[in-house]
């Protein structure tokens, strides 16, 4: 699925290329996968993306 800049399109389909003005948009079931916790890579650092016990998330270097 993807989102536009000011609008999201109701659709939900497989991740593709965004098209211009477009935002990519992932789910959390599907990046964090039955998991409460998750890394992330970004230039050279890793980060924590964790779901806390009230269903936010909280991101740490």
């Amino acid at each position: 699925m993807m989102v536009e800049l000011e609008k999201k399109d109701a659709g939900k389909g497989q991740a593709s290329l965004p098209a211009e003005g477009m935002l990519p948009e992932y789910d959390t079931q599907t990046l964090f996968a039955g998991r409460r916790e998750i890394v992330i890579r970004h230039a050279g650092a890793d980060y924590r993306m964790k779901i806390t016990r009230q269903g936010k998330l909280i991101l740490n270097k």
